[in-house]
């Protein structure tokens, strides 16, 4: 078991781990989700021993191996096959031994050796990392192409290729999916479904965690806390914790409200004095539940074209690729305005070529391409993030794009979470987060008619990947995009291309339909329900009705309330009289304290009931 202990760990100033204790029983696959910042690698680096707490402990049984995705390696002459294997660190080890060893001089040794190798599945080792790189993404011919010839995001698969490849009794992942494309996250999930293993998975992927893990350990504000079931039931569960307390609040401030009232009303009336400092003190020692502030740090959009070819990109019988390397064959496609486009495929389809072509930074073979004149483009690709001028901050780098006030600038720039420091910050001290942050608000704020956007989420938060779903929603011109994140792709577009066997067409079936097509399982229909604007009419009449009483029986105590305080007032009046006790018998002053009491318990039950009607009026 994996447990952290009274766990404190500070970066900076800032308290990343405050006190956490969590506990993590083998063979659990568990994801890990919060803001960018938050302490999430922070963690990882703390299980591994490579940083220490100023606090506390964490405790890791002593025979458990640790395999642990590197985001990023020196590049290495190994060929992709074999570094693949040297992550199997025993077999490699084994391997060592032998090669090192006296076979005449020591014979038993070398025989235990080749044992040893075989049952670290030694034979059956290039043939694992061969499937595990075919997975990943890797044709056969790549097998042999030495590590340092790949590029960047080739080379995390291979780091990623070389983690699974270690037989491990903690396997930690840290962001595995953002280098790739949809079908070899499928590929992915299903290989993490087979792991033995106990599994931490950091990621801003849903779709990803929902496939992998039951449990979520969500990091906030530092606290720790973990949840049964995988994201979506996470998401379920802190939602309704969140209403709950934001509703138990709302409850309290509209209470504290009219007792506040009440004091108010009655205050200036001298016989109700005790009664108002009475409610006053409940007031004072009413619990407050502190609001939960969740909401986003994020509130931006993408300004829509100001106007728009129709159609905006039209291909004719085109051929698509590199020189002489046709990738796609007799393409012919319109992209007409508020078109909004998913397209789908296997790696090395065509995907990014397509887009490339249509941006204009590959010429077309052959066939004609034709922009209409209003079909401004905005782009987006993770190769964009290195034009970035690394030594100007995100302030500089949109004054120089845009001729407007300094103070216009910040306000637009604080929408996507560029504030304070930050604003003024180089870019070199920038994460791959905030840099595609920054990408996306210098091409939101350009009136682009058409978004054409690969792989976008790469590196944002849930938080932040939420904030650019509603602002594709929002937008007006056409999108084009390529995805792995199946919740942006499911929520953003409405259409599918599919590219495949050097051919572009309209796939007309569902993303679940794709999904499950690619791991040759059949389709799951899934249908919703909504409400019409009638029902919405009907509804909204209904609550009306089931009000009006309610509001009216709230009028009527209003009135009992004064009667029976004039009626309190009158009384009081009278037992403060000296005469009165010269003037009554001793059977009539009782009497009279006697009705005086039972007048304020009146008081008090009209007045809770004026309250509690209160609270259920506000529950509409």
């Amino acid at each position: 078991m994996l447990q952290l202990q009274n766990l404190l760990f500070k970066r900076g100033n800032r308290v990343l781990f405050d006190h956490v204790d969590v506990s993590i029983h083998q063979n659990q696959k568990v994801g890990i989700v919060g803001r960018n910042g938050c302490g999430k690698s922070t963690l990882f680096e703390l299980i591994r021993s490579r940083i220490f707490p100023e606090e506390g402990e964490v405790f890791l049984p002593n025979k458990w191996s640790i395999s642990h995705l590197e985001q990023s390696v020196s590049p290495s002459s190994r060929n992709a096959l074999d570094f693949v294997v040297d992550g199997d660190q025993k077999l490699r080890a084994i391997e060592k031994q032998i090669r090192h060893i006296n076979v005449e001089k020591n014979p038993e040794k070398v025989a235990q050796l080749y044992s040893e190798l075989d049952d670290a599945g030694g034979y059956q080792a290039e043939a694992r990392a061969g499937e595990i790189l075919n997975g990943l993404g890797f044709v056969g011919e790549e097998f042999n192409k030495p590590h340092a010839e790949f590029s960047g995001g080739w080379r995390i698969r291979l780091n990623l290729g070389r983690t699974l490849m270690a037989k491990s009794d903690l396997l930690l992942l840290d962001e595995p999916t953002n280098h790739l494309d949809l079908d070899t996250t499928i590929w992915l999930e299903r290989w993490l479904s087979r792991f033995e293993g106990t599994l931490l998975i950091i990621s801003h992927d849903r779709d990803f965690l929902d496939k992998t893990v039951s449990q979520i350990l969500h990091i906030n504000e530092g606290r720790s806390t973990i949840y049964r079931g995988n994201y979506s039931s996470f998401e379920r569960q802190y939602s309704d914790n969140l209403m709950h307390q934001e509703s138990q609040f709302k409850k309290q401030e509209l209470e504290r409200e009219r007792i506040k009232a009440f004091a108010a009303r009655f205050r200036a009336k001298a016989t109700k004095a005790k009664q108002v400092q009475s409610r006053l003190r409940a007031l004072e020692h009413l619990t407050q539940v502190a609001p939960i502030h969740a909401g986003s740090h994020y509130s931006f959009s993408f300004s829509n074209p100001e106007k728009a070819s129709t159609p905006l990109i039209d291909i004719e019988k085109c051929k698509l690729g590199y020189e002489e390397n046709i990738v796609i064959k007799d393409v012919t496609l319109r992209v007409y305005p508020e078109d909004r486009i998913g397209i789908l495929g296997m790696n090395g389809a065509g995907k990014s070529t397509l887009l490339r072509t249509i941006i204009g930074e590959i010429p077309i073979i052959d066939g004609t391409l034709i922009k209409g004149k209003h079909s401004h483009i905005g782009y987006f690709a993770q190769h964009q993030l290195e034009l970035l001028d690394e030594d100007k901050s995100p302030l500089q780098h949109y004054l120089e794009k845009h001729d407007c006030r300094e103070q216009d600038a910040r306000n637009y720039l604080g929408h996507w979470g560029f504030r304070g420091d930050d604003i003024n910050r180089i870019v070199a001290s920038f994460s791959g987060g905030e840099k595609a942050r920054l990408v996306l608000a210098l091409i939101a704020s350009d009136h682009p008619a058409i978004l054409v956007f690969d792989e976008p989420s790469n590196h944002l938060d849930i938080e932040m990947r939420e904030a650019l779903v509603l602002a594709l929603q929002e937008y007006k011109g056409a999108l084009l995009l390529v995805s792995h994140d199946r919740h942006l792709l499911r929520h953003c577009v409405n259409t599918f291309w599919l590219i495949q066997n050097e051919a572009v067409t309209e796939f007309k079936e569902d993303l679940e339909t794709y999904t499950e097509s690619v791991i040759r399982k059949q389709p799951i229909q899934v249908s919703a329900a909504t409400t019409s604007g009638r029902q919405r009419r009907q509804d909204s009449a209904k609550q009306r009705e089931i009000l009006k009483p309610l509001r009216k029986r709230q009028t009527e105590l209003e009135q009992l309330i004064d009667i029976t305080n004039d009626k309190i007032e009158a009384l009081s009046e009278l037992l403060a009289d000296p005469l009165t006790y010269e003037k009554e018998s001793t059977s009539n002053i009782q009497e009279l304290t006697q009705k005086h009491g039972h007048l304020k318990k009146m008081l008090e039950k009209h007045e809770e009931d004026w309250l509690n009607i209160g609270n259920e009026i506000d529950l509409f």
